[in-house]
């Protein structure tokens, strides 16, 4: 097996509460061991992180632009590597993973480029009034399961562009890539600007209490994300959350279902379901209720099931077994209340966590598979009468991170799609994001923003700067 690190100022380290293991989802047998960090290793990366504030913070930003470069260069050159450690710890498919790489290049590459504004807010003879932005400390990471390389960078490089530095804290289920890619940066960054520490238990509500950290943000579940936020209040961190979705999606009446039926495929079962912003709800005209609930089972049926590391597969497993637990609880619900299961419904003999694409179909609000995010490789198809009744419905969620819109009326679809609480509304897509546009979420799906200019700003404070000019005698 292959031997993994912490790495504190700059230094790699054993984890002083020993290691444990880290499970392939394919075989639900472990391929690597990870070392476990302490509080008090977590308090050593804290303080080097802090000591290495006070000269990155003045660092230009060409000079954070061209070390966020060459990391970028050093994840391109290792990417087939990254990819396959990805694989065996999360269960994507390798080409999923290669793209999950890929883009984590695109976003490094993106934000190492932009540029933190001074804004002009007054300039009279009397006096100038300027808003200047300042990094804000020791930026912890505490990532998710789902996408742990990609997260890891969407949290971390925007926090080294804006002059800050970093604890990582990624999920004990797949921290292996984000030790790796902590290891890359750290070769081109000063001591202590990147730390990481892992393990199982106990590091993460450390961190929420940690008087000397500034900013968290967090990737991940509601409930957590609420722990987080409770243990912030005591020196008041700076928080982005992104929490929990249960997007809905809206088919307006007449659109065609072959045009639309694999774009809403994708966005549900992307990464097997398992995505914050993927289409959970599908609310259906009921004058092509049937027609769609078949398309779709059909297209599930095209997908092939297996070890992410085979060529020929492009499904892969639930990452874990509390998961999958979860996934199989929900329709065993849907299905004791009366739903139909088209296609899938069962999980797969064997030792790996693999559960099929499963479309569910006589599923009503109410049900726990609609209310609840199943975050994993099902969808329950809903028929609806009116628009209107399918707008509210969508509406009812506690969750608000994305929602969607489809027909051929694109400007019918975009009035509809304004009227959704969701922090980001698409049509004719889902699930679409960006390096430069702002995403987030409202309600209980958590608050501030990731990407763009607007997320790279949410790593650091505001200080007005009010110049009175000298007054000739």
């Amino acid at each position: 097996m292959e031997t993994f690190h912490l790495l504190i100022d700059g230094v790699a380290q054993a984890g002083e509460a020993g290691d444990f293991a880290v499970l392939n989802p394919a075989t639900g047998d472990a391929f690597a061991r990870c070392p476990a960090g302490s509080l008090e290793q977590l308090d050593d990366a804290v303080r080097a992180a802090r000591a290495a504030f006070a000269a990155w913070s003045l660092s230009s930003a060409s000079t954070r632009r061209t070390c966020l470069n060459l990391a970028a260069d050093d994840i391109e050159r290792e990417a087939a590597d990254i990819a396959r450690l990805i694989v065996q710890e999360q269960g994507k498919p390798l080409a999923l993973a290669m793209s999950e790489v890929m883009g984590a290049v695109a976003w490094t590459r993106y934000n190492a480029e932009l540029k933190i504004p001074v804004e002009l807010i007054e300039e009279t003879p009397q006096q100038r009034v300027e808003l200047h932005r300042k990094p804000l400390g020791v930026v912890a990471s505490i990532t998710p399961w789902n996408w742990p390389f990609m997260i890891a960078v969407w949290h971390i490089i925007p926090a080294l562009r804006a002059g800050n530095c970093v604890v990582s804290k990624p999920s004990s289920l797949t921290p292996l890539s984000t030790l790796r890619l902590v290891q890359i940066l750290d070769r081109h960054l000063p001591p202590g600007v990147i730390n990481i520490v892992t393990g199982e238990k106990g590091l993460g509500s450390a961190i929420t209490t940690h008087p000397d950290i500034d900013k968290i943000v967090f990737t991940g579940s509601t409930p957590t994300g609420q722990s987080v936020m409770r243990g912030a209040a005591s020196n008041l961190k700076r928080l982005t959350l992104e929490l929990g979705g249960n997007d809905a999606a809206i088919v307006l009446p007449g659109t065609s279902v072959e045009a639309v039926v694999d774009d809403i495929f994708n966005a549900a079962f992307l990464n097997m379901g398992q995505t914050c912003a993927a289409l959970k709800r599908l609310y259906v005209h009921e004058s092509q209720y049937q027609a769609f609930t078949q398309a779709l089972a059909e297209r599930a049926g095209r997908e092939v099931i297996g070890d992410g590391l085979q060529p020929e597969v492009s499904f892969g497993p639930v990452q874990n077994a509390e998961q999958l637990a979860l996934v199989s609880e929900l329709v065993e619900d849907a299905r004791r209340a009366g739903a139909t299961i088209l296609c899938g419904g069962e999980r797969l003999a064997g030792n790996g966590y693999f559960y099929p694409p499963t479309i569910v179909a006589d599923v009503s609000d109410g049900q726990r598979l609609v209310d609840e995010e199943q975050f994993g490789p099902v969808l329950p198809v809903i028929a609806y009468h009116d628009v209107e009744d399918a707008l509210k419905r969508a509406n009812r969620s506690s969750m608000g991170l994305g929602g969607s819109v489809w027909g051929t009326d694109v400007v019918k679809a975009q009035a509809l799609a304004a009227r959704l609480q969701s922090g980001v509304a698409w049509v004719n897509c889902h699930a679409q994001i960006q390096p430069n546009t702002p995403f987030g979420g409202c309600k209980m799906s958590g608050f501030g923003v990731e990407f763009g200019l607007d997320g790279l700003l949410e790593y650091t404070g505001q200080q007005l700067l009010f110049v009175r000019k000298a007054q000739s005698t």
